[in-house]
C-alpha cells in the first residue's frame, strides 16, 4: 500500500501550518512550526514565496492529503462523490474525510495521530456494529458503533484510558462510553464541527478547473 514517508515535521512545514502528525508533540513548545516556520531546505530560512491562485488551491489540497495520510487518486476520488451528491461540495468532502474509520478512532482520543489510529484499525482492534472492520478509510453513518474488541481491551493503547479522554474534548458528534468502551456516530459533522486545517472552497476550485 503506497503511503507518504516524508519526515511529519517537515510536511507541516513545507505547508506553512500545524498538521497534528506526530501527536503529543504538536501541542508541546517542541513543535518545529513554532521553532522553525519556514519551508524547509539546505539554504534555511528565506521566507515564502507569493503565491499565485493555482499555487494557494494546490497547497490547500496538499494540506488535506497529508493531514488525513492520503494519496491524490483516493482524494480525488472524494471530490468525486462529493460532486455527486447535493450540497455544499466542501463541506461535504470535509465530512467524506471525518467520517472515515482512522480519522473517527483519532477524534475519540483513543490514538496520538492519525497514523497511529490508521495501525490501530488495520490490527483489528474495533467492531463496527458487531463486527471487525479493518480498513481505515471505512465510511462510518449516523448512528454507528464502534467498540473496542473485549480481547483487545486491556492492550497498552488503550491503558489509562479515562485519562487520555479527559485530555481534549470530544467532538460533539461522536460519543463514547467508557463502561461499554463503545462510541456512537451522533450525526454528520457540519459547520463548526469540522476541523479548519484547509480551506475546502479552494480545492474544490482546484479539481473544478
Amino acid at each position: 500500500m503506497a503511503k507518504t514517508l516524508d519526515p511529519k515535521c517537515k510536511q507541516c512545514r513545507r505547508e506553512g501550518s500545524k498538521l497534528f502528525l506526530k501527536g503529543e508533540r504538536c501541542f508541546s513548545p517542541k513543535c518545529p512550526i513554532l521553532k522553525r516556520n519556514y519551508p524547509p531546505g539546505i539554504h534555511g530560512p528565506k521566507g515564502r514565496r507569493r503565491q499565485t491562485e493555482y499555487g494557494q488551491q494546490l497547497r490547500e489540497k496538499q494540506k488535506a492529503k497529508k493531514a488525513y495520510g492520503i494519496l491524490e487518486r483516493q482524494f480525488r476520488n472524494y471530490y468525486r462523490k462529493a460532486i455527486a451528491q447535493k450540497g455544499d461540495t466542501g463541506e461535504i468532502i470535509q465530512q467524506l474525510l471525518e467520517m472515515r474509520l482512522d480519522n473517527v478512532i483519532y477524534r475519540l482520543n483513543l490514538a496520538k495521530s492519525r497514523k497511529q489510529a490508521r495501525q490501530m484499525v488495520t490490527h483489528n482492534l474495533f467492531l463496527v456494529n458487531g463486527k471487525t472492520v479493518n480498513i481505515p478509510s471505512y465510511q462510518l453513518k449516523a448512528k454507528d458503533e464502534i467498540t473496542i474488541k473485549p480481547e483487545k481491551a486491556k492492550a497498552k493503547n488503550f491503558a489509562d484510558l479515562e485519562k487520555k479522554l479527559e485530555k481534549q474534548e470530544t467532538p460533539g458528534w461522536v460519543s463514547f462510553d467508557l463502561k461499554t468502551k463503545t462510541a456512537k456516530i451522533l450525526n454528520k459533522p457540519s459547520g463548526n464541527e469540522l476541523e479548519q486545517i484547509f480551506n475546502p472552497r479552494l480545492i474544490v476550485e482546484f479539481y473544478s478547473r
